[in-house]
């Protein structure tokens, strides 16, 4: 069971990503023309993590599992500085400008008075995957 939601997980982080990333639903996202050439980067760096986690999993050898968790580690990282550590203030010129052209008209739940980047509903939900993700490859990664 541990090792399916293991290897389901990744493959769920994609599917919402790929959803919230070309299919407009606003104002869970703000897509426009403008920012197809950035979600295209994006995709390209950021699709093929969860395949590759999916991958190892379900390989499913010592250091196949090590590779999935090692990622994980790396998405983890990459979601926390894209996004928390904006959120409390240790944010870059070109975050802000990407925050203000892209998200700043999505769905918040978070307090935004005062903050230049607020981690907006979609990708909370990204962050609660990867954390599911992380968590479950972690678990395959100490029981292998």
């Amino acid at each position: 069971m541990l090792h399916t939601l293991a290897i389901v997980l990744p493959l769920v982080w994609l599917g919402w990503l790929v959803l919230t990333e070309w299919v407009p639903m606003f104002p869970l996202n703000d897509l426009k023309p403008g920012n197809r050439g950035p979600r295209l980067l994006a995709a390209a760096i950021n699709y093929p993590f969860p395949l590759a986690i999916a991958a190892g999993i379900t390989v499913d050898t010592g250091w196949s599992v090590t590779g999935a968790m090692a990622l994980c580690g790396l998405v983890l990282a990459g979601h926390v500085a894209s996004w928390w550590l904006p959120y409390f203030g240790f944010s870059t010129a070109a975050q802000r400008d990407v925050y203000r052209r892209d998200y700043a008209r999505t769905l918040k739940i978070l307090p935004t008075e005062g903050r230049d980047v607020v981690i907006d509903v979609q990708h909370l939900v990204v962050g609660v995957l990867t954390l599911l993700m992380t968590g479950t490859t972690a678990a395959v990664t100490m029981g292998t």
